[in-house]
């Protein structure tokens, strides 16, 4: 092997190596974790609601929804074209209509498919619902962004944040080129 071949080789094996060696730190750490009570907590293992994450990002000035939607008004159930207000969306959400996220009974939630309320903070749990995959990636910062410190407070996207909820399908971007190879730089 070439003195290149193994300075390359080292490149690659050293962060691996690093991370074998953290998840082997990490699990038995584990066990004894129940004595450290300030460590955050797994996020397969938060409760609804302890995930922190900003507002959504198209709650400024339409929310509450109780600005618009008298609670003494009952809610149009029928499934129509909406011409009057709201008239700008369109859904693209399967065959799904509006009353099967936003709760009818009070316009400032969502509601599961049970009809359970849910705080448009834990819309993840009413999209988990039907995408229970991503939603199990998302738990695990698999799918979906967050910031803050690996090993401590984290901030969450919502799906919203990267999806519109009545037009889901994320659009199609240009990929960009490929990252310039080290050796290829000069």
């Amino acid at each position: 092997m070439t003195r290149k071949t193994v300075v390359r080789a080292a490149r690659l094996l050293l962060p691996a190596a690093a991370l074998i060696a953290l998840s082997v730190l990490g699990s038995s750490h584990a066990a004894d974790e129940s004595a450290q009570p300030s460590a955050p907590p797994r996020a397969d293992s938060k409760a609804a609601g302890e995930y922190p994450v900003p507002p959504p990002p198209f709650s400024k000035g339409i929310f509450p929804c109780t600005e618009c939607h008298n609670q003494d008004m009952p809610a149009n159930k029928a499934r129509r074209k909406l011409e009057a207000a709201h008239d700008d969306i369109q859904l693209h959400h399967d065959d799904m209509w509006c009353l099967d996220c936003h709760n009818a009974d009070n316009r400032d939630t969502l509601r599961s498919a049970s009809g359970e309320p849910i705080r448009f903070e834990e819309s993840y749990r009413l999209c988990g619902q039907c995408h229970g995959e991503k939603y199990r990636d998302w738990k695990a910062g698999v799918h979906g962004k967050r910031s803050g410190e690996w090993n401590g407070q984290k901030t969450y996207l919502l799906c919203v944040h990267c999806h519109n909820p009545h037009s889901p399908k994320y659009k199609p971007i240009p990929p960009l080129p490929p990252p310039v190879r080290p050796e290829n730089i000069r």
